[in-house]
C-alpha cells in the first residue's frame, strides 16, 4: 500500500507515530509523512533541526514533508496559535508538497489537537482516496476536562468540527472501547468506528543492563519512576502532595523523566515544598534509553486528572510499562485502572486522591521483591495478549485496507 500520514508531531519528536512508520516500511508498504517542525514537547524549535532541516527530510527512508507552523511555545493562546498554524500550514503548503503522491489511503495521528483532521480531510477530497483517524485524545471532552476551553458555544463550536471531520473520514478508531461511544455520537453513521489501542515499541521488550548515570545511587531507597509528558491531564498537583504527604520516609524518592508544558510549575513547587531531594527532575531522554531508566525504578507511576474523559482513558505509557515488565502504581480511574487490575500489574487508587496514593504506595514499600517480580511478570504476559505489537500492526493494516474497499464501493454507488 502506499500510505501517507499525516500528524502534526512526527521525529525527532517522541510518538508511536515513528515506530508505525518503521514497521510500515520494513514490511514493504510505501510511506510518506506530512509534518510540523519539531517542537513538542519543549515548545521550542528544536535546535538540531534549525541547523539542518535537510536532515530531517528522510526518516528510515520515509519522505518527511514538513510545513511551516508557530511553535507552541509557552501559554494557551500559544497553544491555540500552534494547533491553528499546523492547520493552515498543511491546508495551504501540504498538497503542492505532495503534488507527486498518490497515496491509497491517508492514515491520521491524533494524540491532540483534533485539528490535525482538517488538512487531512482536504487531503483526502483531493488525492480522491480514503481516510482513516486515529483518535487518542476526546475532543471536546478533554478541553473541557482541563479547562482550556470552558464556555460552552466554543465548546459546540469544536464539537461541530469534530462531527465534520469525523464524517469525512472512512473509519475513525478510537484507543480504547471507552472512547467509541462517544466518537460515534459524533459520526452520521457510527457503523465506521473501530477499537484500535496503542502497543509497547519493541526497545521496552528487551533485556537491559546498562548503567543510568543521571539517577544518583541510593541503596535501599525505594524509586518510583514518571516517564512522559509533564501537564495538565497528569495531575501533577496530586502528584506532589502525595510527595509532600511521604516526605518524612527517607526511603522513598520519586524520579520524573520527562517535561511538558507543566515543567516549570513541578520544578518550582519542587523547591518551595522543600522536595529537592525527594522529587529528581531528569528531563526527556530519547525513548531508546527508557528501558533503562525503567529498569532502575522500583516501580512505575501513571496518572491522570479526576474526570469522566480521562477515565475513558488508556494512557501510552501503561502498554510500554506493561512490557517493560516493571510494576505499576497507578492513580487514575476507568479503562487505564482496569487494565493495570485485569494485568495484575500493580496497585490502583482514585484518580485526584494524593492522600489515597500515598498510602498505596506505602503498601507496596512492603511488598517483597518476590512480590513486586510476579506484578511485573503478570504485566508482561498481559502486554503479549492485549497489546502485542505485531498483531495491533497487522490489524491497523487491515482496517487500511477495509477503508479502501469501502471507499472505491462508495465511488461505484454514486456512478450508478
Amino acid at each position: 500500500m502506499k500510505i501517507l500520514v499525516v500528524s502534526q508531531y512526527f521525529w525527532p519528536e517522541n510518538f508511536r507515530i515513528n515506530d508505525l512508520v518503521q514497521e510500515w516500511t520494513a514490511r514493504g508498504h510505501q510511506v510518506t509523512v506530512l509534518t510540523g517542525r519539531p517542537n513538542y514537547p519543549g515548545g521550542e524549535v528544536f535546535s538540531e533541526y534549525l541547523q539542518s532541516p535537510a536532515s530531517f527530510t528522510r526518516f528510515d527512508g520515509v519522505q518527511v514533508h514538513r510545513v511551516p507552523m508557530l511553535a507552541r511555545a509557552s501559554g494557551a493562546l500559544r497553544l491555540v496559535l500552534n494547533y491553528l498554524s499546523f492547520v493552515l500550514g498543511a491546508c495551504l503548503f501540504g498538497p503542492w508538497m505532495l503534488r507527486g503522491c498518490c497515496p491509497d489511503v491517508i492514515f491520521v495521528f491524533e494524540p491532540s489537537p483534533v485539528t490535525v483532521g482538517v488538512p487531512a480531510v482536504l487531503l483526502g477530497r483531493l488525492k480522491r482516496c480514503p481516510v482513516v483517524f486515529w483518535v487518542l485524545d476526546l475532543w471536546p471532552e478533554t478541553l473541557a476536562a482541563i479547562e482550556v476551553v470552558k464556555h460552552p458555544k466554543a465548546l459546540s463550536a469544536v464539537a461541530q468540527m469534530v462531527r465534520f471531520i469525523y464524517n469525512r473520514c472512512t473509519l475513525v478508531l478510537g484507543q480504547s472501547r471507552s472512547f467509541l461511544p462517544s466518537i460515534a455520537s459524533h459520526c452520521d453513521d457510527p457503523s465506521k468506528v473501530r477499537y484500535f489501542p496503542s502497543w509497547a515499541e519493541d526497545v521496552f521488550q528487551e533485556p537491559v543492563d546498562e548503567p543510568v548515570s543521571e539517577i544518583p545511587q541510593a541503596p535501599g531507597t525505594l524509586s518510583i519512576l514518571f516517564a512522559g509528558n509533564v501537564g495538565d491531564a497528569q495531575d501533577f498537583p496530586a502528584i506532589l502532595d502525595t510527595a509532600d504527604r511521604l516526605k518524612h520516609r527517607n526511603d522513598i524518592r520519586w524520579l520524573i523523566v520527562g517535561d511538558g508544558r507543566r515543567s516549570a510549575w513541578v520544578s518550582e513547587q519542587v523547591q518551595a515544598r522543600g522536595l529537592e531531594d525527594r522529587v529528581l527532575l531528569l528531563g526527556r531522554f530519547p525513548v531508546e534509553r527508557m528501558p533503562a531508566f525503567y529498569a532502575k525504578s522500583d516501580a512505575l507511576l501513571v496518572s491522570l486528572k479526576k474526570d469522566a474523559t480521562f477515565s475513558m482513558t488508556i494512557p501510552g505509557k501503561v502498554q510500554s510499562y506493561l512490557a517493560a515488565g516493571r510494576p505499576i502504581i497507578g492513580m487514575l480511574d476507568g479503562e487505564g485502572a482496569d487494565v493495570i487490575e485485569r494485568a495484575g500489574a500493580g496497585m490502583v487508587c482514585s484518580a485526584g486522591d494524593s492522600a489515597a496514593l500515598a498510602e498505596t504506595i506505602q503498601r507496596f514499600a512492603e511488598t517483597s521483591l518476590q512480590e513486586r517480580q510476579r506484578m511485573g511478570e503478570q504485566g508482561q504476559a498481559y502486554a503479549k495478549v492485549e497489546f502485542d505489537r505485531n498483531t495491533l500492526v497487522s490489524r491497523l493494516l487491515i482496517f487500511l485496507e477495509e477503508s479502501i474497499r469501502l471507499h472505491q464501493l462508495k465511488k461505484i454507488r454514486k456512478a450508478q
